[in-house]
């Protein structure tokens, strides 16, 4: 997240480019000042068969994304931060997709007030545009996978303490549409709730929160209907001594229309790093289970509803999203060097309920389940490289092959196994 970036300790640095750029006085004391930013980023991806079609063929996209910000300290206690986004597509023979092409917009823009601070303890108020970004991604995330990055509208306050964290909003999830300047404000509050973060010393951390959303118009299996689903939830996650730890559940409830709500998902990321061995090998398994309906058409809903999530959480380029789904996701990571790494992946993947389809990423609706009395989805397999040159300038390619199951053999005719492949530059400064 740029704007928690924190560049003050450039006040006595020496006046290098890159320093001047980052930390830029207004006033002789220095208390005011500017910071500049920003990011190029260029992808090529490419897929065959997407929709697991057989003759649909090959498809390409050239993805550019450009960003600029700037962010404004006055004394110790306020600041406004203004970031300019441009997200770009072209080459696809169906067009840009909704997350792929913005051309113009302004994704942040905000007013930030430290109300209240003590040398451990401190209070801010946050007004305006702005991204969120949630724990592992899975409810709340900038969604940095796609080119055109997730935001919200509207306020925050934060408490920070030396081993707590609780921010409280309430947010309009804006309208975004592909041309310059063009987004709109949903003008109603469509995301609110309450996020702690707490650390115990040699224990881990801890995750408790609560989320409330409202949709006029959303669609399930069961139906398009006016949807307000409460999620509470819990997180625990440790790394540390070769283990990795990252457990989290959620149950939600509400109406949906007349009927009501009554969802639920579970998720498991346990690992080991064998620190001494070469490369540093992780051996690590993750486990997803996430509701689905149980019955179409008896009003009452238990598909499980991600929210606002980060999309990739299944695949760099994932065709089924988390609702009504089982995974199991063995994974393994080489450190090849300080700067670059390797990840290999295979996830299977079940309908939770045969009496539910599937769903996108995005957590939209896919495809109906009733043709099918099948479980199995499919199978993903991934090979992906990230190599870091230095602290600005990141290169990763990947690849994917999707392997139908049954379930997609029987909906799709004729149907076929999918590819998809990228590789992606970027540079921030």
């Amino acid at each position: 997240m740029r704007y928690d970036e924190d560049y003050s300790y450039l006040k006595d640095s020496s006046r290098s480019f890159y320093n001047s750029l980052k930390f830029v006085p207004l006033t002789a004391n220095k208390n005011t000042y500017l910071t500049f930013g920003g990011e190029i980023r260029y992808e090529l991806a490419g897929k065959e068969n997407e929709d697991w079609l057989k003759g649909q063929g090959y498809n390409h996209s050239f993805l550019q994304r450009y960003v600029l910000y700037a962010d404004l300290h006055t004394g110790k206690r306020f600041r406004f931060f203004a970031q300019a986004n441009s997200a770009l597509e072209n080459g696809s023979k169906y067009g840009a997709s909704p997350v792929d092409e913005d051309q113009l917009a302004v994704q942040n823009l905000f007013a930030e007030l430290k109300a209240w601070q003590t040398s451990s303890k401190s209070i801010i108020v946050r007004l305006g545009r702005q991204e969120l970004n949630y724990g592992s991604g899975r409810l709340i995330s900038v969604r940095e996978g796609t080119t055109v990055r997730q935001y919200f509208t509207g306020g925050k306050i934060m408490y920070s303490a030396k081993n707590l964290d609780i921010d409280g909003f309430v947010m309009m999830a804006d309208n975004v549409k592909p041309g310059v300047f063009d987004n709109r404000l949903s003008h109603q509050a469509n995301l609110w709730g309450v996020y702690a973060m707490l650390n115990v010393p040699q224990g881990g951390n801890f995750d408790f929160y609560y989320l409330g959303t409202r949709r006029d118009n959303a669609e399930f299996e069961e139906g398009i209907n006016k949807e307000q689903r409460h999620t509470v939830a819990t997180r625990y996650w440790k790394y540390g001594g070769g283990f990795i730890y990252n457990l989290e559940a959620a149950y939600q409830f509400g109406k949906f229309g007349k009927g009501n709500i009554n969802a639920w998902t579970a998720a498991i990321d346990i690992g080991y790093m064998f620190e001494d061995v070469k490369f540093k090998p992780s051996i690590n398994l993750r486990n997803d289970y996430i509701s689905g309906d149980s019955k179409a058409g008896d009003g009452n809903l238990q598909t499980f509803n991600p929210l606002y999530p980060k999309g990739g959480y299944f695949g760099f380029n994932p065709l089924i999203g988390p609702a009504n789904l089982i995974d199991l996701h063995p994974y393994s990571v080489l450190t090849i060097s300080d700067k670059l790494s390797v990840q290999i992946d295979l996830v299977y993947n079940w309908r939770y309920s045969l009496a539910d389809g599937i769903y996108r990423p995005s957590g939209n609706f896919n495809t109906a389940g009733s043709p099918s009395a099948r479980r199995y989805i499919g199978t993903t397999y991934l090979l992906s490289a990230d190599y870091r040159y230095n602290n600005h300038l990141t290169i990763s390619c990947g690849g994917q092959y999707f392997k139908t199951g049954g379930f997609i053999n029987d909906i799709v005719n004729p149907p076929a196994s999918s590819t998809f492949f990228n590789t992606q530059i970027a540079y921030k400064f």
